[in-house]
C-alpha cells in the first residue's frame, strides 16, 4: 500500500517530536537526580589542610573534656562564637576538629571561636547527664578564661551543626531548666543568639524518625523515673522553648539527616509559644555543605552569625 507524502512527513515529524520530548524528559530527570544527591561528602571537606586552634583548654579530666580557642589577629576585644560539633551525639562519629574549617574561617573574619568537645553517648560517663554536663561545663569555662584574653563574652552567639545544633539550642535554654533536674545550674553562661545548622532541635521527633540510629536518643536523655518522668523536659529545646534568645535554623534542602521539615516544625512550635524563630532552607545543599567554607550554605551562616553578633 502506498502512503501519501504529507502523511509520511507528518509521521516523521511526530516521531521526531516524541523523541525530542523524551530527550528533554530524560535530561530533566538526570538533572533532578543529580540535584537530589548531596553535593559534598565528608571526604570532600576533610581532604582540605586542617587548620589549628590557638590553644586547647581542659574543663575536666576526661580526654573529651576540652575546648579549643581560636583567636583572630589583632588586639581585640573580639566577638565570640561558641561552637558545638555534631555526630549524632557519638564520639566515634565526629570530634571537635570537624569544625576547624568553620572556626578558621570565622577567625579570619575577626571572630573568636570557642569550640567545645564533649563525651558522646558511646563514651564512659556520656549520655544522660554526662553529655549535657560536659557541654554546659565547656560553655561555662569560656567565662572563666575570658579575663586572660581579649574576648567579649557579654554577647555570645552559639553555633552548632547537626547534633551540635541541638546542643547549642539547649545551651541557650539552660536557664529555663526546672529546679528538680540534675542539669540545673545556678549561673549558666548567657547565650544571646543561636544558629542551628542542620540541627536536631526536637529529640522526640529525632527518636521517632530514627535519624541517628536506634537507642541513641534513649541513651542521651536517660530513662524516666519517679522524679524525672518527662525525659525531654530538660534535654530537648522543643520542650524548653526559645525564650528571648534569637534563633535561626539553617537547613539544606537535600539533607537526609536533618531535613528542613524538622526545623520548620520546631519553628512552628516555638511560634505558638510566642517566639519568633527563623527557618531558612538553602537549595542544592546536603549536610556537609552547612559547615564547609566556600559554599552558599556557609555564606548564609556567616551572614547570620555576623548579624547576631551586632544585635543587642
Amino acid at each position: 500500500m502506498l502512503s501519501c507524502p504529507h502523511v509520511v512527513g507528518a509521521a516523521k515529524l511526530t516521531r521526531r517530536l516524541v523523541a525530542m520530548l523524551m530527550m528533554i524528559a530524560a535530561l530533566a530527570t538526570s538533572r533532578a537526580a543529580a540535584s537530589a544527591a548531596p553535593l559534598m561528602d565528608w571526604p570532600d571537606l576533610l581532604a582540605r589542610p586542617m587548620p589549628a586552634p590557638t590553644r586547647e583548654f581542659a574543663y575536666g579530666s576526661a580526654p573529651e573534656q576540652v575546648a579549643d580557642l581560636w583567636l583572630p589577629a589583632g588586639k581585640g576585644p573580639f566577638p565570640v562564637v561558641l561552637m558545638v560539633h555534631g555526630g549524632c551525639w557519638r564520639s566515634n562519629v565526629a570530634k571537635l576538629s570537624i569544625m576547624n574549617y568553620a572556626a578558621e574561617d570565622l577567625r579570619r573574619r575577626g571572630v573568636a571561636v570557642w569550640n567545645i568537645e564533649y563525651r558522646g553517648v558511646d563514651r564512659p560517663g556520656g549520655g544522660f547527664p554526662g553529655t549535657f554536663e560536659d557541654v554546659g561545663a565547656g560553655a561555662d569555662k569560656l567565662a572563666a578564661i575570658a579575663p586572660g584574653y581579649p574576648l567579649r563574652v557579654g554577647h555570645v552567639v552559639a553555633f552548632g551543626h547537626s547534633a551540635g545544633g541541638h546542643l547549642a539550642l539547649w545551651l541557650a535554654a539552660r536557664g529555663r531548666i526546672g529546679a528538680g533536674s540534675p542539669l540545673k545550674t545556678s549561673r549558666p553562661l548567657p547565650i544571646a543568639a543561636v544558629v542551628s545548622s542542620g540541627g536536631l532541635p526536637d529529640l522526640e521527633a529525632v527518636r521517632a524518625g530514627g535519624n541517628c540510629g536506634a537507642g541513641t536518643v534513649e541513651r542521651l536523655v536517660g530513662p524516666p523515673n519517679a522524679i524525672r518522668s518527662d525525659v525531654y523536659a530538660d534535654t530537648s529545646p522543643a520542650e524548653l522553648g526559645a525564650g528571648r534568645d534569637l534563633e535561626q535554623l539553617i537547613s539544606g534542602d537535600q539533607d537526609p539527616i536533618a531535613p528542613p521539615a524538622m526545623a520548620d516544625a520546631y519553628a512552628a512550635k516555638m511560634k505558638l509559644r510566642g517566639a519568633s524563630i527563623v527557618a531558612l532552607t538553602v537549595p542544592d545543599t546536603g549536610h556537609v555543605e552547612l559547615i564547609s567554607p566556600g559554599t552558599p550554605a556557609w555564606a548564609a551562616t556567616v551572614r547570620t552569625i555576623q548579624r547576631f553578633l551586632l544585635s543587642r
